[in-house]
């Protein structure tokens, strides 16, 4: 399986020397291909900071990130612009869709801007649209349409260009349980087929669920690692349990 992000002793304090906050203490973590991982913890553990510099929006203190064989914490910011349109997609959680295009257009985007071709923009189109249940709904404007199906088209639009992982920020944040599951049922098909990773931000012990493997973050460092195993239930229960005995809800 190849390794698609590699994390040594990660650190990230705010502040000035002498009066900083560390937020991350030495996180290490690997991510390969088909993995889809959930980072969950309470509030102020770190869990969107560890998501913000993985996903190149944020440098750390100390550590390094290993993606495409390169340290994204050394390279240009031309590299790192180059990187994100390759190598990364993102779905947040208030959608980014853009109000003055139709939903065809604005999960094209990424594809138009890379100079792909009307035809191949509408192939690809039709393919990921098909696989989120949007094909009705591709003529529509984004403020047609619900939130669920917002975010499943901002999802197509993270995906479109095959990127080699996937980062979600509370991806279900702003969503009802059916439009949930919806979104959750999408990235697990993806994840399957197109061997794309995931590491999703969450802190609902049900969308967490969905994923292969949880990590869990206190106080900066990864305290608990939850794998999988047959039954979707009885993980969702381990989560529950590890929740509980951290005594937090971990919202």
């Amino acid at each position: 399986m190849n390794k698609v992000i590699e994390i040594s002793n990660l650190s990230k304090n705010y502040g000035s020397k002498g009066f900083y906050t560390r937020v991350l203490h030495e996180v290490n973590l690997s991510v390969y291909e088909n993995d889809f991982i959930a980072i969950m913890g309470p509030s102020g553990s770190g869990k969107t900071t560890l998501l913000n510099m993985l996903s190149t929006i944020d440098k750390p203190t100390s550590g390094s990130i290993i993606m495409d064989g390169k340290d994204i914490t050394k390279i240009s910011n031309r590299e790192l612009s180059k990187l994100r349109k390759e190598k990364i997609g993102f779905i947040f959680q208030d959608y980014n869709l853009l109000d003055t295009m139709t939903l065809q257009d604005n999960i094209a985007l990424p594809l138009s801007l890379n100079g792909c071709s009307s035809a191949i923009c509408l192939r690809k189109t039709m393919e990921i649209a098909q696989i989120f249940g949007l094909m009705e709904h591709l003529k529509k404007y984004p403020y047609q349409l619900s939130g669920g199906q917002k975010q499943r088209g901002a999802a197509c639009r993270a995906l479109i260009s095959e990127p080699k992982i996937i980062f979600a920020d509370e991806p279900t944040g702003a969503l009802d349980s059916q439009a949930s599951r919806d979104l959750l049922e999408c990235l697990k098909k993806v994840n399957e087929q197109q061997k794309a990773a995931i590491l999703m931000v969450t802190h609902d012990a049900y969308t967490a669920s969905y994923a292969k493997d949880v990590y869990i973050l206190t106080d900066g460092k990864i305290r608990c690692k939850l794998s999988k195993g047959q039954s979707s239930k009885a993980f969702y229960d381990r989560i529950i349990d590890a929740q509980a005995a951290m005594g937090s809800d971990l919202a």
